[in-house]
């Protein structure tokens, strides 16, 4: 199995299932590599996603950890078979890794619910928007950067053509709505290009309004990835101190839970035309 250098955040997902599968079992590393056969090193490294692994391992493992979730075991060994070089692997070591990871799960979605607070979601964002948020960092990028980020973000909305991306939701909270990036003529723009966005068969844009109080995680911002099964789902969250993926059962849980309360204060997806409509006229 040779080593990889940089495993990616879905490679290192499939290690740290085979080890949930393991847990479960009640096996120590020690008793995993006398029952399969191999070193607990080996296995230590699949786990942690620096080796590789097959398709044909993978369903070897769950058999004889007896793990009895057949499309469980069958999405792993999907993951396990892809040698895909996805568009993102041109921004290698130029943009963060984790911004190529989302770039890589949204690919592998099988649809997205997603709450913004302070920016209309990435997925929806116009060039000019783009490029004018990322110049408010601190420090900004350089213009060849600044270029790259733009490219890489505008190259991710094609993942809404994707035929089988079954559905998109955008829960976008008002402050995001009447924030100005730039100046009047892109907030302008780029609210015309989400109310064109929402018509689309697969995306949903609801707002929330202030006036809908609070949320649960309302200093967050989130993307609840849906993988091919339940198992294999992913929340990405944005704070002021940077993105994360949370994947853990309990994490999971929390944030479909949140999600849910915070689309119960959301308004439908027509009453959320006409609102940002109302507000492009105020621009």
């Amino acid at each position: 199995m040779p080593s990889r250098k940089a495993p990616t955040a879905r490679q290192r997902r499939l290690g740290t299932e085979l080890r949930r599968i393991r847990e479960r079992t009640g096996l120590s590393l020690t008793e995993a590599a006398a029952m399969l056969g191999t070193d607990r090193t080996t296995i230590s490294n699949v786990e942690s996603g620096r080796f590789g692994v097959s398709a044909d391992r993978v369903r070897a493992w769950a058999g004889q950890y007896r793990c009895p979730d057949d499309a469980y075991v069958d999405a792993l060994a999907e993951m396990a078979a892809e040698r895909i070089n996805g568009w993102w692997d041109d921004y290698r070591g130029d943009l963060s890794n984790k911004g190529l990871d989302l770039a890589e799960m949204e690919h592998h979605a099988v649809a997205i619910r997603s709450v913004q607070i302070m920016y209309i979601p990435g997925l929806l964002q116009t060039e000019d928007y783009t490029a004018a948020v990322f110049g408010e960092s601190v420090p900004p990028p350089s213009p060849a950067r600044g270029r790259r980020l733009v490219s890489h973000r505008l190259r991710r909305r094609d993942v809404l053509d994707r035929p089988d991306l079954t559905s998109c939701l955008f829960l976008v909270h008002e402050s995001a709505l009447r924030m100005v990036y730039g100046d009047a003529g892109v907030a302008r723009g780029q609210l015309d290009y989400l109310l064109k966005q929402s018509e689309r068969e697969n995306v949903t844009v609801r707002a929330i309004l202030f006036a809908a109080g609070g949320f649960p995680y309302a200093s967050s911002s989130a993307s609840y990835i849906y993988g091919a099964v339940p198992q294999l789902d992913t929340v990405q969250t944005d704070t002021s101190t940077g993105s994360g993926f949370q994947d853990s059962e309990t994490s999971l849980e929390n944030w479909r839970a949140a999600l849910d309360r915070t689309e119960e204060k959301a308004l439908d997806p027509e009453s959320s035309r006409d609102f940002i409509r109302h507000i492009a006229q105020q621009v």
